[in-house]
This record gives C-alpha cells, sequence and structure tokens, in this order.
C-alpha cells in the first residue's frame, strides 16, 4: 500500500504541515502508521478522508462538526460527494452571479452613476450577513452588536475603506511574526495597533472600560472560531494560537 509522509500529503492536498498536525491532535485527521522514528504516514484511507474534510470546510462546517460527521458510523463517502457536487454546482451559479453584479458595479462607476439597492446587493451572500449578525448579537448582545454599526455607520465610505486596509496590513504583518515570541517588543506595539483598530470596530474608542476580558476573549474566538484568522482562504491555526497569545498578554499587562 503506497503511503505519504506529512510532507508529500502537504504538498498534494494544499494545506500546511501545521494542519495537518492539528488535524491528528484533535483526531480529525489521524496517519495510518507512524515509522520507528515516529513520522507520520498516510494511506488511501486518509487522502480521502481529508478530502471530504477539506469539502466540508469549503462548504462552512467547523473542524469539530465535521469530525463527528465523517466519525458518524452511518456516514455514506458516495452520498457525500454527491452531496458536494451538489453544493459546488449552487455555489458556480452564485459565484457566476455575483461576477456580473461586479460587472455591473464597475460599468456604473466608470459612468459616474450610482446602482440601485437591488442591483447593489445582488449575488451577494445575504443569508450569511444575516447569520453572522446574529451570532454576534447571541454572544456579545444586541446592544454590543448595535454600537458598533452605529459607530461604523457615522465613517465615511473612504475612511471606512481606509480602516479596513489598515485591519489588514496590522494582520499581515502579525502574521510574519508568528515564530516571535508573543510578548515581544515588536509584536506588541502591533497588538496595541490591532487593539486600537478592533475598539473603533467595536464603537467604544470613548469608552472608559478598556475591555481587557472582551480583548482577551476575542483572542481566544480566533482560536475556537478558523473563520476570522484565515489568509487567502485558508485557515491558520499556528497564527490564530500566536495571536491570542500576545492578546492575552497585551490584555493583562496594558488593559488591567
Amino acid at each position: 500500500m503506497k503511503t505519504y509522509s506529512v510532507k508529500q500529503l502537504s504538498d498534494l492536498a494544499g494545506v500546511s504541515v501545521r494542519t495537518l498536525h492539528v488535524y491528528d491532535e484533535m483526531d480529525l485527521l489521524k496517519p495510518s502508521q507512524r515509522t520507528d522514528a515516529n513520522y507520520r504516514l498516510y494511506g488511501e484511507k486518509e487522502l480521502l478522508r481529508l478530502q471530504q474534510i477539506l469539502f466540508y470546510k469549503e462548504l462552512g462546517f467547523s473542524l469539530k462538526d465535521i469530525r463527528d460527521i465523517l466519525d458518524d458510523p452511518d456516514f455514506d463517502l458516495v452520498k457525500a460527494l454527491e452531496g458536494h457536487k451538489k453544493a459546488i454546482k449552487e455555489k458556480q451559479k452564485d459565484l457566476l452571479l455575483m461576477v456580473q453584479t461586479i460587472d455591473k458595479t464597475i460599468h456604473h462607476l466608470k459612468e459616474k452613476t450610482m446602482l440601485n439597492h437591488e442591483e447593489l446587493y445582488e449575488g451577494l451572500p445575504k443569508e450569511k450577513a444575516e447569520a453572522y449578525r446574529k451570532e454576534a448579537i447571541e454572544k456579545y448582545g444586541k446592544d454590543a452588536v448595535e454600537r458598533s454599526e452605529k459607530s461604523l455607520r457615522k465613517l465615511s465610505k473612504e475612511d471606512f475603506r481606509k480602516l479596513g486596509t489598515e485591519q489588514g496590513n496590522i494582520t499581515k504583518k502579525l502574521s510574519e511574526l508568528v515564530k516571535e515570541n508573543p510578548e515581544s517588543k515588536n509584536v506588541q506595539e502591533l497588538i496595541a495597533e490591532h487593539y486600537r483598530i478592533t475598539r473603533i470596530f467595536w464603537g467604544t474608542t470613548d469608552s472608559e472600560d478598556k475591555q481587557a476580558e472582551a480583548y482577551a476573549g476575542l483572542g481566544q474566538l480566533y482560536v475556537n472560531d478558523e473563520r476570522f484568522t484565515m489568509i487567502d482562504g485558508k485557515p491558520q491555526p499556528e497564527f490564530a494560537l500566536f495571536l491570542s497569545r500576545a492578546m492575552k498578554y497585551f490584555a493583562d499587562k496594558q488593559l488591567r
């Protein structure tokens, strides 16, 4: 039986070695065997399971839910693949509609005309946005969510765009320091900027409450929910853990 090392499987599937290690640690994808030197080896069964993991991740399932699905004694691989095929076809339709909407947007911007409300949101995942908002309300309360929304609505489109760009730049710089000590000066200086921007998004810039618990809790959320630390559409569990530790240290030393 042909087997693959962690590096070979990483290259084949397009996931990081660290991600495969995390999957092993959480019993999501165990190697078929280990060598005398304790190196992981994967066979065809593991390749098929990894394919299912990646399919379900693409459909928005959490890693815990994926593990529960795949470990179900009644799990049927053929039926699962048929379901993935149907979901991908539906996604193709949505993507095509979004491309058409983007083309309309470009045209209207070039002609200096405004889109109407229907055209502006056509093809965008409205249900997903509503689900995220509902989830945020359940976690943080309606008042916190509405305070954030009210604060952000006061920004101009240009200022909001710049804020998002600044947040993206800081995240990128932090991701480049993932091998450093989270408590180092370089990391903590960037975390201070991350905290400042987070407070703007929360609408609490002027609050006397420094929100130490909330900020540290946000860091833990990054670890628990990989959606918030994805880079180029791929989860970054090592970066999530690094960011969480850096944020907790900042909260403990600077906010309490």
